[in-house]
């Protein structure tokens, strides 16, 4: 670690300042509740010298000794101006003011979306807030950050009610979802209607859909980075809401003299209190809640410590015939110190479970199964000079991934008790980025990440005929398991399979105006956990699975190419990227497979390849009273998987097929318009090609029964999806200086009635003989009335 680190500062060790020189560094703070400010630009006039404040407001400038004007300036906030003398190195803090009254994080303004940084070398990179969220039109009203992202190029859903999302044509286990740095590895409430995420609770969001920065690691498709708020650290303040199903409510306040905070915020449901309303299911539960909590204190000027976490719960139970328990917990606790003007640092310890419960009482089974996972990580900002900015740290996670316990809950059961074997593995990184500001018009960012992971020891492995778990029958034409021939325990003291993974990322900025610029991209990360599931989004079943000696790290290369234009000073702005993906040794599975219960999941699937492109298209207007954007996004997603090894043709004879998340057009049009200081309006227009599915092309009959002939694996697709939202919001007064303010959320889902098929079954008729397909679909027109209120 020592050698690492010294490493970095000798490479850099070359860079000598022309002239005496100078440093500013400091925090940028709202000024309404104290909340440190993440991407404000603090720069000074008439020069290139400039910086954006980090994930907890930070900042750090280097410029040549003399008197400037220093400029802080952030979206939708009003600039400061101060005149400076960079004579000494001097910390400066600021406290910015929002530029328009406005109901706090309700009411939608000029700040939403936020205009294209031409500059900075980062693309395919998103960033909303929760005052847009909280405008956009959801289902039930229930405001949804996973749903939200949906509406931006390049991110897609798994179907109708799911949590689950699809970026760049990716699969769902390959987004990387982290609540304050916390790993969230089911993002869903209601098995998919709603997302975990309390937006009263939740600062910033940005997704990565490329270059990835090399600070995370572990998927090869996306980050989604949430932030949460810190609380409020000048006065006590309470805001939530009450929906058709849920109600929420978060309290802030200030701790310690004003040197702390904390926020608690709270949401449940009561939609079981309508379930005995429902004919035969009387005895029924569905419901939710969700806790998160956050504070901090500033130790000195140089210091400051936070702890935050999460915890949510569903419960299911359908009767007494299915009952389901499942939800996440997180802890972290982060440790931010500036070393000096220029080195700053942030050590987190970090606690992630995910873990469910499924009870089948018709057949007397009880299934409990959870993952773990223990992550120390340290990272570092340098701010070497006013042209180079370093970041480099370390990370290690620890796995502990248990399959489950299976277990009969009477003497009568036919199930046997099963223990699944757990699994543990370990994941550690080492990483370093610039962004180097090569020329006034070029600039870089390079990085390198190294990852290793071992899977861990302490279990069975089963050994098998010639090393092969999955063996092709010639004689009947699919695939089988491998004889088994023995097992091999493994100590814990002992490595079962290592794998070590250098992950480069490279980007570039080239301003073409004061207005434009083309930038390029090229990523390549590692996957080592797997996501073993036959159904298009995550769902409370899933198993995760680590690489091991049959199972192989998913790798991944990407290369993007954008253009980006500030249009008419900025009220208007234009994205355009195009892509390429490919990524090595994705799972597949084969016909019949089994994934549930089973020691052997290596004998189920085959290792196979995808690759995904495509073109994205975001126009945005950014002022003025009618707000919003348009995206298009035309791609392709595919994946084949040969025999290898295993013999045979592979699935779908070796064909390249489309992956279950293809969509050849998404289109999605989002509308904001202040009418007036009561009114606003918005909307959502969304157009989806079909997903792809399997469907019968033939039957025959063998000894009076019935058999279906499939077409090849997703060669066909469900009809388009398409839907109209919108929604009115009402405050009934708009002075800034009443305490309690309130507004009221009327809402149409669908509203044109459309029954978007979520699947389509094939099978017989039982009086008429007939073969007839049904059209299965989840929502049509849903209306919906909130109350949203702060004090």
């Amino acid at each position: 670690m020592k050698h690492f680190f010294l490493g970095i500062f000798l490479i850099f060790s070359g860079v000598i300042l022309a002239q005496e020189s100078h440093t500013i560094r400091g925090t940028v703070k709202d000024f309404n509740n104290g909340e440190t400010v993440f991407g404000a630009s603090v720069f000074l006039k008439g020069t290139t010298i400039g910086a954006t404040t980090n994930e907890y407001g930070f900042y750090s400038i280097t410029a040549p000794k003399g008197n400037y004007t220093l400029i802080v300036s952030y979206v939708g906030f009003e600039d400061i101006s101060q005149e400076i003398s960079l004579d000494i190195d001097e910390t400066l803090n600021f406290e910015i003011k929002e530029s328009l009254t406005q109901l706090d994080e309700v009411l939608i303004t000029s700040d939403e979306p936020e205009r294209v940084n031409i500059k900075k070398p980062q693309m395919s990179v998103s960033k909303l807030n929760a005052s847009t969220i909280k405008q956009m039109p959801a289902v039930l009203g229930e405001i949804d950050v996973i749903k939200s992202i949906q509406m931006l190029p390049g991110v897609t859903n798994g179907g109708e009610g799911s949590a689950g999302f699809n970026v760049r044509g990716g699969a769902a286990d390959q987004n990387l979802v982290l609540l304050d740095e916390a790993i969230i590895y089911n993002t869903s409430h209601f098995f998919g209607f709603f997302s975990v995420f309390n937006t009263d609770a939740i600062k910033d969001i940005k997704l990565y859909k490329g270059d990835i920065p090399a600070k995370f690691g572990g998927r090869v498709s996306s980050v989604l980075d949430i932030r949460q708020k810190d609380g409020n650290s000048k006065k006590l303040t309470l805001n939530g809401g009450i929906g058709l199903i849920s109600s929420r409510l978060a309290v802030e306040a200030p701790l310690f003299n004003k040197k702390g905070s904390f926020i608690v915020a709270g949401r449940t449901s009561y939609a079981h209190l309508f379930m005995p309303l429902i004919e035969d299911i009387e005895d029924s539960k569905l419901s939710f809640y969700d806790i998160n909590l956050k504070t901090n204190y500033e130790i000195n000027k140089n210091n400051r410590v936070y702890l935050s976490g999460y915890f949510g719960r569903d419960v299911f139970d359908i009767a007494n015939i299915i009952e389901n328990q499942y939800g996440n917990t997180t802890g972290n606790l982060r440790w931010n110190h500036v070393y000096n003007d220029k080195l700053f640092s942030n050590l987190s310890l970090i606690y992630s479970k995910y873990d469910y419960q499924i009870i089948l009482d018709f057949i007397e089974l009880d299934w409990i199964a959870d993952i773990k996972n223990y992550n120390l990580k340290y990272d570092f900002g340098y701010y070497l000079n006013e042209n180079i900015k370093l970041d480099f740290g370390a990370s290690g996670i620890l796995y502990n991934l248990n399959p489950g316990i299976v277990k009969p809950t009477s003497e009568n059961s036919p199930i046997n008790y099963l223990k699944l074997e757990q699994k543990r593995a370990f994941e550690s990184g080492l990483y370093v980025s610039a962004e180097h500001k090569v020329t006034d018009k070029l600039t870089a960012q390079y990085g390198l990440r190294f990852s290793r992971f071992s899977r861990l020891g302490g279990q069975n492995m089963t050994t098998y005929l010639n090393d092969q778990p999955v063996v092709y029958n010639n004689e009947i034409g699919i695939y089988e398991e491998g004889e088994e021939i023995g097992e091999t325990f493994y100590k814990k003291s002992e490595s079962i399979e290592t794998f070590n993974n250098f992950e480069p990322r490279f980007g570039l900025s080239y301003q073409l105006n004061e207005s434009s610029s083309l930038k390029a991209s090229y990523t390549r990360t590692a996957q080592y956990l797997h996501l073993l599931s036959n159904t298009a989004s995550v769902t409370p079943l899933d198993v995760w699975t680590p690489s091991g000696k049959y199972i192989k790290p998913q790798k991944s290369n990407q290369y993007a190419l954008g253009y980006y234009k500030n249009i008419n000073d900025s009220k208007y702005s234009l994205e355009v990227e195009t892509y390429y993906k490919t990524t090595k040794n994705r799972i597949d599975y084969v016909d019949g497979s089994n994934l549930i219960g089973t020691n052997t999941i290596e004998t189920e699937i085959l290792n196979g390849e995808a690759r995904a492109y495509g073109l994205e298209v975001l126009l945005r207007k950014n002022e003025g009273k009618f707000t919003g954007w348009l995206a298009y996004t035309l791609s392709k997603s595919e994946q084949r998987t040969l025999g290898g090894k295993a013999g045979g043709p592979g699935i779908n004879y070796g064909n390249w097929y489309n992956t279950a998340y293809d969509r050849t057009h998404d289109i999605s049009l989002t509308g904001i318009y202040e009418f007036n200081d009561k009114w606003s309006f918005s909307g959502n227009l969304v157009y989806q090609t079909g997903r792809p599915v399997t469907y019968p092309n033939s039957q025959y009959t063998y000894e009076d029964l019935s058999i279906a002939s499939y077409k090849g694996r997703n060669e066909s697709r469900l009809p388009a999806y398409h839907r109209l939202d919108v929604s009115a919001t009402y405050s009934p007064s708009s002075s800034s200086t009443r305490r309690w303010k309130g507004e009221w959320v009327f809402g149409i889902y669908n509203i044109y009635n459309r029954k978007n098929a979520a699947s389509i079954s094939f099978n017989q008729n039982e009086d008429t003989g007939e073969n007839e397909a049904t059209r299965t679909a989840i929502f049509g027109i849903i209306p919906s009335v909130t109350y949203n209120f702060k004090f």
